[in-house]
């Protein structure tokens, strides 16, 4: 991305200025005027901080439920809801408020989370008029507090498992929901140990002793405060972090809901007892279902960006503060941030977050875009879907590393729990597992990619799926991704043609590009070709699948991290003329030669770099980071992080 005065210093390099506040409006985009709001909300409730660690568990989780009910009356959590209910209409914002209030307390924006993305984005999407009607306007401000139970002990990710039973009785017109055996018991359930009145669950149903796949339905799970009869509910007692969220579980013996209580946008049982649905394949129904659950993920991997920025700002203040050794002066020590090593530590992570953060906003978008009804085509579904999981995966395992080398790069101070990486640490830990745990999210990715997104995507579980692609898909994989052809373009961008050590054209951003496109695609066609070699051998589909899953992995994080090159390229592009364009193309320089360096290994086996490009990347990697490193206090500034919630006296001042 760097232009002619940005490539070395002999050329005449000049130290772009950064317009932090102009920054700031290009980070926050379309959605200002909601992540102001959010920043005065979080300020106003900044005392949260200290209570995380002050107050006993009890009181803890009472002030953030209270904290939670308090948000909700200044319209913060209820963006994404209609109207007409009460709720601001607008997808987008709705998202752009979580990722915002992870710049605070993260059991506030968990709680925020299963009342407003999961309890009630299920009774959105998945209810209809009558479900609307009945619970939304007193969900929005709070006063009716639920909880999602999906999660069971025994299934986890296996959705389609689940062992909880809801079977039709046609002569009391109810459904009797039953927890059958421990395995099947709702656990790690968000507002289920203490606030939630009602549970969205989602249990097998049956009808006329015929299961018809997995369902949800709206059960009280408490009255007056006490579980409801037939419902035992047990705390899950503490956690690593998020002790300000009631996690419980839950059992159901023989619960009687009306018939009502079925979620039934995609299907119904009328009062004789026979099922209905307008999607006649179970595969399609349930993947239907869930997919409208995406908002879930998108949140997360939104709120894993910006937990990870709190980290960064911190950690860039204080090491431009503190001193330690003398290296430039004999009588004074030098900031940390002026070494090298420091540098490498923190710039790369502070460009990877721009990265992911430009990306979170086209995910968002997508997200707008489908549910608003713009994008409204299976094949942007499916797209949405699968950019999803991917983002969240890669933002959330993104946060986990900044967190920790953050906190290294702060020594001792960093351990102490004023100083927030405590708290940011047990916190945001379960980012990476829950919404969808990562690695299971990457085989959808990879899934999608393997099955060109085509309308048996829904269909196919894994045998299926390797059935599919090794049958049917194979050859168009290997004939899409061309790899020869890649090679061939990957030369074109350089000068030299075959004379790989040639450094120029390592800031051309048409090189990070073409290097991306090429790893994945040439993973892709990989395995591929190794599924189809396990099924001709007659060996069996699932084996073969479960021994090629580390290339799959592989494949779907080249993908992801391709797109999200692809969307940081092109905000820089569309920025004007601009000291913060140079520095933004500064960062992006930096995240592409930093990812290619990382995966060097691979690049050089697969003959995409010689010894001597690689180490040419090298010494631009750390000119870059020389370069950003004037900009980096500008840089973290312009997330926009509210003083108060940076909490560290003893690394900021």
């Amino acid at each position: 991305m760097a232009t002619d005065n940005t490539s070395t210093a002999e050329s005449g390099y000049v130290q772009p200025e950064v317009d932090v506040r102009a920054l700031t409006e290009v980070l926050d985009g379309e959605y200002a005027g909601i992540r102001d709001l959010v920043r005065s909300n979080l300020v106003r409730y900044a005392s949260v901080l200290e209570e995380a660690d002050e107050l006993g568990v009890d009181a803890f989780r009472e002030r953030v439920r209270e904290l939670v009910v308090g948000m909700a009356a200044t319209g913060q959590t209820g963006m994404g809801f209609p109207s007409e209910y009460g709720g601001g209409g607008d997808i987008g914002a709705s998202i752009a408020a979580f990722e915002t209030l992870a710049f605070g307390d993260l059991s506030v924006l968990v709680k925020v989370g299963v009342q407003f993305g999961l309890f009630g984005g299920a009774i959105l999407h998945l209810g209809t008029a009558r479900h609307h009607d009945a619970y939304l306007p007193d969900l929005i401000t709070g006063k009716l507090m639920g909880c999602f139970a999906m999660t069971e002990t025994g299934h986890g990710s296996n959705v389609q498992a689940l062992g909880t039973v809801a079977r039709y009785d046609a002569e009391g017109q109810e459904f009797v929901i039953t927890t059958d055996g421990d395995h099947a018991r709702k656990d790690y359930i968000g507002n289920a140990a203490r606030h939630a009145e009602l549970a969205v669950v989602f249990a097998q149903l049956e009808v006329g002793g015929t299961s018809e796949g997995v369902h949800a339905f709206v059960v009280p799970v408490r009255v007056g405060g006490e579980p409801a009869p037939g419902v035992r509910i047990e705390d899950d007692g503490r956690k690593m972090g998020l002790n300000g969220v009631d996690n419980g579980r839950i059992w159901f013996d023989g619960v009687r809901v009306p018939r009502e209580a079925l979620l039934n946008r995609f299907a119904d049982v009328t009062a004789e007892g026979v099922y209905e649905s307008s999607i006649e394949n179970p595969d399609r129904r349930f993947f239907t279902m869930l997919g409208t659950l995406v908002q879930g993920r998108v949140s997360v991997g939104g709120a894993g960006v910006n937990a990870a920025k709190v980290a960064l700002v911190i950690a860039t203040k204080y090491a431009v503060r503190r001193r330690q050794f003398e290296a430039a002066s004999d009588t004074e020590e030098q900031l940390l941030l002026d070494y090298g090593l420091h540098q490498r530590r923190l710039l790369p992570l502070i460009a990877r977050t721009y990265a992911l953060h430009f990306a979170q906003d086209v995910v968002r978008t997508q997200l707008h875009d489908v549910f608003s009804g713009i994008a409204d085509d299976p094949q942007a579904r499916r797209r949405l879907e699968s950019r999803a999981a991917g983002t969240k995966a890669l933002a959330t395992w993104h946060a986990t590393k900044v967190v920790q080398e953050c906190r290294e790069a702060c020594g001792g101070a960093g351990y102490l729990a004023v100083n927030r990486f405590a708290a940011l640490k047990a916190d945001s830990d379960i980012f990476t597992t829950f919404e969808g745990d990562n690695h299971v999210l990457l085989q959808l990715v990879a899934k999608g990619l393997l099955t060109h997104y085509a309308s048996e995507f829904e269909d196919l579980d894994q045998l299926g799926m390797v059935r599919y692609v090794t049958n049917l898909a194979v050859e168009t994989v290997i004939e899409k991704t061309s790899v020869h052809k890649m090679l061939e373009r990957v030369r074109d961008l350089l000068p030299g043609g075959d004379e790989w050590d040639q450094e120029a054209g390592l800031l051309d951003s048409e090189y990070h590009l073409a290097m991306l496109r090429y790893r994945e695609e040439h993973m892709l066609a990989g395995v591929a070709r190794r599924l189809k070699r396990g099924i001709d051998q007659k060996r069996d589909p699932g084996v073969v699948f479960s021994q090629v899953q580390d290339h799959v992995i592989a494949v779907a994080h080249a993908h992801v991290e391709r797109l999200v090159l692809e969307a940081f390229v092109a905000k820089v592009r569309a920025v004007p003329e601009s000291g913060n364009k140079v520095a933004l193309g500064l960062l992006c320089d930096l995240f592409a030669l930093s990812t290619i360096e990382a995966d060097r290994a691979w690049f050089m086996e697969h003959g995409r770099l010689t010894v001597q490009r690689s180490k040419a990347i090298s010494r631009e990697v750390n000119d870059l980071c020389r370069k950003v490193r004037p900009l980096a206090v500008d840089l973290v500034d312009a997330w926009g992080i509210p003083a108060e919630m940076l909490r560290a006296p003893d690394l900021v001042g």
